[in-house]
């Protein structure tokens, strides 16, 4: 019974449309063209995104350090961060306590897109979630939020530290 029940799940899966997973990177990838969208005239990647967003929470993080809040690797770090640094989003600064360490600090001009990218969260949250009441939202929450942390735990590392939910 038992392995007809897998066998039967197996099956179910081969249909993208009923795994969680295809739908969550359909869904993000989604988020992620809206906001490109609205961000990119602004100079902005979606890909480069995430890591301004960090940045105006906890400024002058060490690459390593935004890698682990982003999620990413370090290569692709160091790529978003070449790009907002030749935008002149960001610099990198050495350690004063340790030369090894490389920080990332928004410039003026990175600080002042704060205000105007900032509400095209909103936008891009009221787009993807028309439609759902305040209830369906906060299940929705929970249970995308306990994805993120059961796949942690799994791996072995804590949840993220801040909640970035809202992207």
């Amino acid at each position: 019974m038992a392995s007809r029940k897998r066998a039967a799940s197996k099956k179910s899966l081969e249909e993208p449309k009923n795994s969680v997973g295809y739908l969550l990177r359909f869904a993000h990838r989604s988020y992620l063209r809206a906001l490109g969208q609205r961000t990119l005239p602004f100079g902005v990647s979606g890909g480069q995104w995430h890591f301004l967003r960090i940045l105006w929470t906890e400024d002058g993080l060490t690459q390593i350090e935004l890698s682990r809040r982003a999620g990413m690797r370090e290569p692709t770090t160091v790529a978003a961060v070449n790009g907002l640094e030749r935008a002149g989003f960001v610099r990198r600064r050495k350690s004063s306590s340790d030369r090894r360490k490389i920080h990332i600090c928004l410039t003026s001009r990175g600080k002042r897109l704060k205000s105007k990218l900032l509400p095209f969260v909103a936008e891009v949250n009221a787009l993807g979630l028309k439609g759902f009441s305040a209830q369906e939202i906060r299940s929705l929450r929970r249970a995308l939020l306990k994805i993120i942390n059961n796949h942690k735990v799994g791996a072995g590392s804590s949840a993220f530290g801040h909640d970035d939910a809202d992207d």
